[in-house]
């Protein structure tokens, strides 16, 4: 696949960065996404598939009474358009179910989530990002977020978390890749645009193993957003509790940002990248802590694609 000079120029990074892409999508209006916290729940958390939640996770932070004490849908989508005006001088909004698993009911009450969150400020809305699993999603869901199109960018976002069954199963994901793919079978021809949400560094998966995850990723042409974490053991996870016990490998930033640049020349030079690692609460990271802000993980890393001339998609 040739990646052209005009687009890589339109970069400015060596990949399709979602900021510039936003910036470029919305003619400069700085755009935030704001996060709701809806008080959903998972199946594999509440017994309809397991419990305890997928080991990675911080299961104390999912408790009942964290959603029972939230902010209201209003208060969350007010306060947080605020603050990313004051704080960011923010110009339009996408509004983010992020926490749990956000298509996790009936359609009805999914429609009075949603409604609720997109009706405070709605001139200044531009886009509606919904988080959840692929064994979450329905046709009937879909028509459902499809609905918001008309007004609307609507981004689905799935955990696609590996594409190897067993690591879903040593993570107690609830669900196996050939769930994922059959989601990805019902927005084949969808308004929504899809994103799907990846971890590396499961210490039991090789190196290739992970490289393929592009492979994977690249024939659906329906995925128009990826999001790339490097895993983080925090405390409160059956993850963590293992790690205090005994220790495994984890990613180091050098590791990491090599291991990027090994990845993003397999990656279709049209999917745009949201996000290139994940951040965790400092207070709750075990490992691996960098001792670094996001910024400067973010420009650690984009130096390190820079200086070693990589190029998403130069491989295909």
């Amino acid at each position: 696949m040739q990646v052209t000079e005009s687009t890589t120029g339109v970069w400015e990074k060596g990949y399709n960065n979602y900021g510039p892409w936003l910036r470029d999508k919305y003619k400069g209006q700085r755009v935030f996404k704001v996060i709701v916290d809806g008080g959903f729940t998972c199946p594999n958390r509440d017994g309809s598939k397991g419990y305890g939640g997928c080991t990675y996770c911080n299961v104390d932070s999912f408790t009942p009474s964290v959603s029972r004490n939230a902010p209201t849908i209003r208060q969350q989508v007010i306060e947080g358009m605020e603050r990313a005006r004051k704080g960011n001088k923010a110009d339009k909004f996408i509004i983010y179910f992020q926490p749990n698993t956000n298509t996790y009911a009936p359609a009805h009450y999914l429609k009075m989530m949603y409604d609720e969150a997109l009706s405070y400020g709605t001139e200044d809305i531009v886009g509606l990002s919904v988080g959840t699993r692929p064994d979450c999603i329905d046709m009937e869901k879909i028509a459902l977020l499809e609905s918001y199109t008309d007004r609307f960018d609507v981004d689905l976002e799935m955990g696609m978390e590996s594409i190897y069954n067993d690591t879903l199963s040593q993570i107690n994901r609830g669900c196996n890749h050939e769930e994922l793919v059959k989601a990805l079978k019902l927005v084949e021809n969808s308004k929504l645009d899809i994103c799907v949400h990846t971890i590396f560094g499961f210490p039991w998966e090789t190196h290739d193993m992970m490289l393929k995850y592009a492979d994977e990723i690249n024939r659906f042409p329906q995925i128009k957003f990826v999001k790339f974490h490097h895993l983080h053991i925090v405390e409160g996870s059956v993850m963590g509790v293992k790690y205090k016990r005994e220790p495994f490998k984890v990613f180091s930033i050098d590791e990491y940002a090599d291991f990027l640049c090994e990845l993003l020349p397999r990656v279709r030079p049209d999917i745009v990248i949201q996000r290139l690692f994940g951040l965790s609460d400092r207070e709750l990271l075990i490992a691996p802590n960098w001792g670094l802000k996001k910024s400067e993980i973010q420009y650690y890393i984009d130096q390190r694609i820079l200086s070693r001339g990589v190029v998403q998609g130069s491989a295909l």
